[in-house]
């Protein structure tokens, strides 16, 4: 009897091996190949000036809600790699979870602990090859300045901070109360944990990622 089972069994055991394989092919898998991201929708008059193109390095003031007309497109592939947790970080990391979520965009979480080991993970998110890194927590700024220079065709979006002096992949989303800037300079005197509010994290992600995909990059986006 037991011997007339066991192809029942074999066969059991082989559906659901193929189940499992075929759930590695599911829309997480970053391993196969997808088009090349783009903008779905424009930016809204009062984000730049068309007639004067920010330069690299230099700050907008975009007018509230001119990013809201922008969206990923499908399979938008992003990292959130964050460091820190502090109750702004926390707030920031919620706020690219939310936008994820709501974008429907295909997001993957690195989490950096040990100072140490801050540079490697970034080069791990950098491996992963997706569309977008964000970054989330102060203690990052100073270790992305040193790897994104060497990576110019990896996106970047620091969010609730920025880089002293950033390349065109690196853009920042910050305001007052925020700016941390790293390379010795630390916090303004007008830093306030505070200021990180839910809305303005997630103003900061919206208008941060707009701001990419529409090739608006290497600057800061202050959203005071």
């Amino acid at each position: 009897m037991l011997l007339r089972l066991r192809p029942a069994l074999t066969l059991v055991g082989v559906a659901a091996t193929l189940a499992l394989v075929s759930g590695c092919g599911s829309a997480d898998d970053w391993s196969r190949p997808h088009a090349r991201p783009s903008a779905v929708g424009t930016l809204a008059e009062g984000f730049t000036d068309p007639a004067s193109p920010p330069r690299p390095e230099s700050t907008i003031t975009p007018r509230p809600g001119s990013w809201d007309g922008v969206h990923p497109s499908e399979d938008y592939r992003v990292v959130l790699l964050t460091a820190g947790d502090d109750e702004a970080t926390g707030t920031l990391v919620d706020a690219v979870r939310r936008w994820a979520d709501d974008e429907e965009v295909s997001l993957k979480t690195v989490t950096a602990t040990d100072p140490h080991h801050y540079v490697d993970k970034i080069d791990r998110a950098i491996k992963m090859a997706p569309d977008l890194i964000v970054t989330a927590g102060n203690d990052l700024v100073d270790p992305l300045a040193m790897v994104s220079a060497s990576h110019l065709d990896q996106p970047f979006l620091v969010v609730g901070a920025e880089l002293a002096e950033p390349t065109h992949n690196v853009t920042a989303a910050d305001w007052t109360g925020a700016s941390f800037r790293g390379e010795g300079l630390g916090a303004s005197s007008t830093y306030d944990p505070a200021s990180f509010t839910a809305e303005r994290a997630m103003d900061a992600v919206r208008a941060g990622v707009a701001a990419v995909l529409s090739g608006v990059t290497g600057i800061v986006i202050w959203l005071d």
